[in-house]
């Protein structure tokens, strides 16, 4: 596959707690379980949660290792963006903190002004946007 606009994109980044992050991303947000593997305790065997919408170019994947739990670190500027060009619904909003998020203000206000930002349960930022995107 050529590194061109066919490519898919993997965002991974670890995780504390799979099952939380399941409930937040799957359960509030709607994305789809894409794959998902449970640690067997052999070294270096990581589990894995792989979410995502079908056939959308993207997807992210949670990685925990239990053996070496690597800290999430995230920073203010961390930002997953879903960009819906169109309010932001309060149901999906209340769904996403029913599921373990939590609404913050945005470090930068652009974000304030354009969406909704929701931490995650690993501290990893969520922004809906009110906006829509294309790179065409």
């Amino acid at each position: 596959m050529p590194a061109d606009a066919t490519a898919h994109v993997r965002i991974a980044r670890p995780s504390r707690d799979l099952g939380a992050a399941e409930q937040f991303w799957i359960s509030g947000l709607g994305l789809d379980v894409l794959y998902q593997h449970a640690a067997d305790g052999t070294p270096g065997d990581h589990s894995l949660l792989m979410a995502g919408w079908s056939g959308a170019g993207w997807h992210l994947e949670l990685v925990h290792d239990p053996a070496a739990t690597v800290d999430p670190q995230p920073t203010p500027e961390d930002l997953l963006v879903v960009y819906l060009g169109e309010p932001v619904p309060a149901s999906l909003v209340e769904r996403l903190e029913r599921h373990g998020g939590k609404r913050v203000p945005a470090h930068n206000p652009y974000w304030d002004t354009w969406g909704v930002t929701l931490q995650d349960p690993d501290g990893y930022l969520l922004v809906l946007s009110t906006r829509d995107w294309s790179n065409s």
